[in-house]
């Protein structure tokens, strides 16, 4: 099998994810997912594809991710290993679509609004 190369999105995030035959190794940025993600749910995110399609120990996923915060390249990464997974084998599909995992989240964040403190807050009303 030829390395298999998808891009998944969230927020500002944009993780391009290389996904290969292996032993189950998961390298973000040069650094293994237990150091680049502490927190177990992160971890947990990154893996849940590969978890439901039950190929946790299968596919060694190379990833290199930039732009924003932690959360949304988890989930950028998750996206990334979803589209990869199916472009490997269309039966994933059918277990990855009803969790969602196929889906971009396009909520973004709302720009600043002249004249108002931020996009939706407006500064204070004195009456004087």
């Amino acid at each position: 099998m030829a390395i298999v190369h998808k891009i998944g999105r969230r927020k500002t995030s944009v993780a391009r994810v290389y996904l290969q035959e292996g032993n189950g190794e998961i390298f973000i940025n040069g650094r293994e997912l237990k150091d680049y993600f502490t927190t177990g749910v992160l971890q947990y995110k990154v893996e849940q594809p590969l978890t439901i399609t039950g190929n946790k120990g299968k596919f060694n996923v190379d990833v290199k991710v930039y732009g924003g915060g932690i959360t949304g390249q988890a989930e950028a990464i998750r996206l990334g290993i979803s589209r990869a997974l199916c472009e490997v084998d269309a039966d994933f599909r059918l277990q990855l679509k009803p969790e969602g995992l196929l889906t971009r989240d396009p909520r973004m964040v709302e720009r600043k609004k002249f004249g108002q403190k931020k996009a939706r807050k407006r500064f204070q009303f004195s009456k004087r």
